[in-house]
């Protein structure tokens, strides 16, 4: 698997910006290339919502479950947007 992540480096740790899905003590290959530095008032990340739900998530839900759960849904979200927009 190959992906792309960004993290922060924080106390000798890097701390990825993401939930990853990867089991414990799984070892990874990394390759560094900074990003550039964000003005506060531009950063996206809400740290203070991540800190808050990190604790609720479940490592046991796989990005596959998540796809079959919403590929359920009938319809089609982008038809959905087009359609609001359309409606302003």
């Amino acid at each position: 698997m190959t992906k792309a992540v960004e993290a922060v480096y924080e106390a000798g740790v890097l701390r990825p910006l993401e939930v990853l899905d990867l089991p414990e003590h799984q070892r990874v290959r990394l390759v560094l290339e900074t990003a550039p530095n964000v003005a506060e008032d531009e950063d996206w990340l809400d740290a203070d919502c991540l800190r808050e739900y990190v604790p609720e998530a479940d490592a046991h839900i796989s990005l596959e479950s998540v796809r079959r759960a919403l590929a359920k849904i009938p319809g089609s979200l982008t038809t959905d947007f087009v359609e609001e927009r359309d409606d302003r």
